[in-house]
């Protein structure tokens, strides 16, 4: 017998090798029917499994009551509610007729993009929740109106940062002056009568460029970005960067008075003085309409931002509405008995209001092309701007007055009012503030109009404070996502309806050249045969015979037509003839 330490001499510290892995090709060889048949009952637990799972989350909808692990219900089941009002305020359209049932694919669309409008317009109405900010107003106290509060006065009541909006700048030498603030209401545009034309970051007064052009300047107007402007001088239009170098000089465009950017089309709109309407295509450099409006000379000009359709007023007292896609205009409303001194158009593009030479301002409905407020003032109103919430300010003379809610109620007095050092030549509501820039022949004042700013901006539109790399994402998708100008007309849906009209017409001619309605009869589907005969060459030949047979009928219809055509004409003919064979009373008078 062996002894323990022999024992464990005989025991290898080397450990045993180990089997090769199996390869796949050995795995399914020595496998045997018990192994597939458990394999198979495995799938089948697995199936069963997953349709367990998919009915229990089915009966976990929000219509019914689910159990939570403490064994408790939920009192409140399902989403939040939305309230009505929040859903009206942002819905997009009704719903869309959905086409008969063989038009299986085009009825799956338009379930699937009603689902999607829906869910955004109750995501929207959530969020509209979290908007942080509410606009404000101005309210006196007792007996006290609120046009007699000063400027001072308000600056003083307000914190710093508000205070040091209302500001003035002197600029005696140059004026009088026009100006333009920036879609994202950061940055502003002056340009002086006489030459002189200045870009600034007017919230923290740093001057971005300063430059005299040396001859009159007509107007001023930011294009996309804050990085390019465009002058129109005495006599031709130039275009500059922020840093004040001239970067274009566009002398097709002469003459021009008045000029309009449209953001969402990268078109610049130039009203001239010898009465052509021009648009230039900023992001390619090109024309894209010249248009002669025969009217004289255009300086009253704007746009509509809801449809981008340009409104002129001339001295005739008509505004008329102009699309690039037409050469005559598309609407003549006769809104004064002098000339029209100025135009404007809400956000909205429901209300225009209008000042003409006769000392009246009126308020129009753009939709029924008919005056709801008519409005006297003194003095006549020079200069008209319209704010995001719907103040109205008017220049008569060297005062400034702010109406509010012009449209829905008659409006007796202003509410608010104040005096400039010279006679106003530009007003404009800052965008997203609360601010008014009025443009005068003593230079620049920025007035505190309490209520005029939208408290809340849409970031991936106009951000006021995007930053550098923001602002270049945002001009790469904003040019991706140009809208071209033959897309411009009165009533932008009609651009989501079908043409019915000419799809009739096309359809009446197309039967008209056939001789037949192909649309008017199903097409015939052969019935299947057995025992083989329902070959493919089988109902192509039934197919074929059953439409000759339609076609002989149509045929044969249009000739028996064609035939009593011709018996009609000949039995006219025959009367005809039978009518001049006999003879009348005058006969004897022939020689």
């Amino acid at each position: 017998m062996a002894s323990p330490s022999e024992a464990e001499a005989n025991v290898s510290h080397v450990e045993k090798k180990k089997k090769p892995p199996v390869r796949y090709w050995q795995e399914t060889r020595g496998k045997t029917k018990d192994d597939n048949k458990a394999e198979g009952q495995l799938e089948q637990q697995k199936e069963q499994q997953t349709q367990r799972e998919k009915k229990r989350k089915r009966d976990e909808q929000p219509g019914g009551e689910t159990k939570v692990i403490s064994g408790k219900s939920d009192p409140f089941p399902g989403p939040a509610p939305i309230p009505k009002d929040k859903l009206e305020k942002f819905k997009r359209k009704g719903k869309i007729q959905k086409p008969h049932q063989h038009h299986y694919k085009l009825k799956d669309i338009i379930t699937r993009s009603e689902e999607a409008s829906e869910m955004a317009q109750k995501q929207a109405a959530r969020f509209d929740f979290l908007l942080p900010e509410d606009a404000g107003f101005l309210e006196g106290d007792e007996d006290e109106d609120t046009c007699m509060i000063s400027q001072e006065d308000i600056a003083d009541a307000v914190d710093i940062t508000s205070g040091a909006k209302y500001f003035n700048l002197k600029l005696c030498q140059f004026g009088p002056y026009r100006l333009d603030y920036s879609r994202t209401g950061r940055h502003l545009l002056l340009g002086g009568r006489r030459g002189h034309v200045a870009c600034v970051d007017w919230q923290s007064k740093q001057l971005m460029c300063e430059l005299n052009v040396m001859e009159s300047v007509n107007d001023v107007k930011w294009l996309h970005t804050e990085h390019m402007f465009a002058v129109a001088q005495k006599k031709w239009l130039y275009i500059y960067d922020s840093n004040g170098i001239e970067l274009h000089c566009i002398r097709k465009f002469n003459d021009v008075l008045r000029m309009q950017f449209l953001p969402y089309h990268f078109l610049l709109a130039t009203a001239s003085a010898t009465g052509f309407l021009q648009y230039l295509d900023v992001s390619v450099g090109k024309e894209v309409a010249a248009i002669c409006t025969k009217t004289g000379r255009l300086d009253v000009m704007c746009q509509n931002p809801h449809n981008a359709v340009i409104h002129l007023g001339h001295s005739n007292g008509t505004v008329t509405l102009w699309s690039p896609n037409q050469k005559e205009a598309l609407v003549k409303m006769l809104c004064h008995q002098g000339g029209v001194r100025s135009v404007t158009v809400d956000k909205t593009g429901t209300y225009m209001i209008t000042s003409g030479m006769d000392k009246k301002m009126k308020v129009f409905d753009i939709r029924a092309f008919k005056p709801l407020r008519s409005y006297f003032l003194p003095t006549g109103a020079s200069c008209l701007s319209l704010s995001q919430r719907g103040l109205l300010s008017a220049a008569t003379g060297d005062i400034v007055q702010v109406y509010r809610d012009v449209w829905s109620t008659p409006v007796t007095k202003p509410y608010m009012a104040h005096r400039v050092r010279g006679s106003v030549w530009g007003l404009g509501f800052c965008p997203f503030e609360d601010v008014l820039g009025v443009g005068h022949g003593e230079g620049f004042t920025s007035m505190l109009v309490p209520g005029a700013g939208e408290p809340n901006f849409d970031g991936l539109d106009a951000n006021p404070y995007r930053s550098a790399k923001q602002r270049q994402e945002w001009e790469v998708k904003a040019l991706l996502e140009k809208i071209q100008p033959e897309l411009i007309t009165l009533d932008p849906s009609e651009l989501g309806h079908v043409d019915r009209a000419t799809f009739e017409q096309r359809h009446q001619d197309r039967v008209e050249a056939l001789g037949f309605d192909p649309l008017g009869k199903e097409k015939f589907v052969p019935k299947h045969k057995k025992k083989g005969r329902s070959s493919a060459a089988g109902i192509e030949r039934r197919k074929r015979q059953v439409g000759h047979e339609d076609q002989r009928d149509v045929i044969r219809k249009t000739v028996e037509d064609r035939m009593k055509l011709e018996e009609d004409r000949n039995r006219m003919k025959e009367k005809k003839a039978a009518l001049s064979g006999k003879r009348s009373a005058l006969d004897r008078f022939k020689k």
